[in-house]
């Protein structure tokens, strides 16, 4: 059975299974979603967004869609996926399912929970109404298939004028009880006017058993708050990671993504932003470093669409081996949107020699008082460089891997957590297969 064919029977399933308040917008939102995939069906290479990726080593496995036993963890055993210094709050999945062991939660003036229960309960009816599936709603057929099965997920609502007193996290752990399995995580974060929260994520599978994830998640940023989100993509070789992130701010508001690509076979990220109020900020950073056969593709768009607003735009990409890198990133300035400054820039080294790298930076511009910018570097690393470090007693190996470093550090500086900054280090270091000499 093709797995589109396996979807179409185990979404009928889940409609009987899950429970949903019947006064609920969210049966309609699900059913409408699972029609349009299954009109649009699968991406393709044909298709223009998805032309230098292809779904078709990832889609030809027999994926459970629903695990058939429910797996426990202990702490000791993943501790060290968590960010141990620092004290966060936490949400944990395992296999697609709540671990209320491994989390801690709250609703002590906030809301930091499960989506399960913001779909089912009626306290949350207004909310979910009012913010469910409205950024990622027939954005691509990926999409539409999460909503399709939308259940289980990170719910966070901050309000008006809390500044959260300490990271979240979001670890979405794959245990391998099933031999192929497909996880559909669905978070929703709404960040009230003057409010501040930190948001780290990460997908994570324990064994070497096949893992496709497509995950979503809705940021809603209303006027002067401020989000800091961070992915982290480390898995193994055998989990793939579709991830859509879809951001709306509001007037005077700051958001900003950072995603660290280090890990999995292929990865995509969807991530788009709406500008709909004066003065907002957006800031996309990201950093790719791949071996062997990995795949990232990195899919950026920013719509500006109100006047005096800014966007800041760096991903930096080192690709080893055969290991493939894919950029788009596009800005849209609006006719209304005059006073933008908007700045892109994609930056990468080939390192291998079967390795490869296809960037494509856009801007659409319809006012005429911006300043707008864009580039594109694709080369290998300074041999002038390398050759001074190596005259000065510095190993060829480690030559390399400072220059490395260096090269993609500037994607780090905005990274406000020092806890989370000293891990990125350390993967960093192990991918480049050394042990720098000095506190990064």
């Amino acid at each position: 059975m093709e797995l589109k064919e396996k979807l179409v029977s185990s979404f009928l399933a889940f409609e009987n299974k899950v429970d949903v308040d019947i006064d609920s917008n969210v049966h309609d939102i699900r059913s409408k979603a699972f029609s349009d995939f299954e009109n649009k069906g699968f991406p393709t290479k044909k298709d223009e967004e998805w032309k230098y990726t292809s779904l078709n080593s990832v889609l030809k496995h027999d994926y459970n869609v629903f695990p058939k036993s429910e797996e426990s963890l202990a702490y000791k055993d993943v501790k060290k996926y968590f960010i141990n210094e620092t004290d966060c709050y936490n949400l944990v999945f395992i296999d697609g399912k709540f671990s209320s062991f491994l989390s801690n939660t709250t609703h002590d003036g906030l809301d930091i929970c499960v989506m399960s229960s913001a779909l089912t309960r009626p306290k949350y009816k207004m909310v979910v109404d009012a913010y469910f599936n409205k950024l990622a709603g027939e954005k691509n057929s990926l999409s539409d298939l999460n909503t399709a099965f939308s259940h289980e997920g990170a719910y966070i609502n901050i309000p008006k004028n809390k500044v959260v007193p300490k990271p979240i996290q979001i670890i979405n752990f794959s245990t391998g009880t099933e031999k192929e399995i497909l996880i559909q995580p669905r978070n929703l974060v709404i960040v009230g006017e003057n409010a501040h929260v930190q948001i780290i994520e990460r997908h994570q599978s324990l064994t070497s058993n096949t893992t496709l994830t497509n995950s979503v998640t809705e940021i809603f940023v209303n006027k002067r708050g401020i989000v800091d989100f961070y992915k982290m993509q480390n898995d193994l070789e055998t989990a793939s990671l579709v991830d859509g992130t879809f951001v709306s701010q509001q007037k005077d508001s700051v958001a900003s993504v950072h995603t660290f690509s280090f890990g999995g076979k292929l990865t995509r990220n969807n991530l788009e932003f709406s500008q709909n109020g004066e003065h907002c900020v957006s800031h996309m950073n990201g950093i790719s470093i791949l071996n062997g056969k990995q795949h990232v593709d990195n899919h950026t768009l920013v719509e500006h669409k109100s006047p005096n607003c800014e966007s800041h735009e760096m991903y930096k990409g080192i690709y080893n081996e055969s290991s493939t890198g894919v950029f788009n990133g596009k800005v849209i300035v609006e006719q209304a949107a005059q006073k933008i400054n908007a700045y892109q820039q994609n930056n990468n080294v080939i390192v291998g020699d079967k390795a490869s790298v296809n960037s494509k930076p856009q801007l659409e511009i319809f006012a005429d008082d911006v300043k707008c910018s864009h580039g594109c570097t694709i080369g290998q690393l300074d041999e002038s460089a390398l050759f001074y470090m190596q005259q000065r007693g510095i190993p060829k190996k480690e030559a390399k891997a400072l220059l490395m470093y260096a090269f993609s550090a500037e994607a780090l500086k905005d990274v406000k957590i020092p806890e989370l900054k000293t891990k990125i280090n350390e993967i960093i270091a192990k991918k480049l297969d050394v042990k720098l000499g000095f506190d990064l």
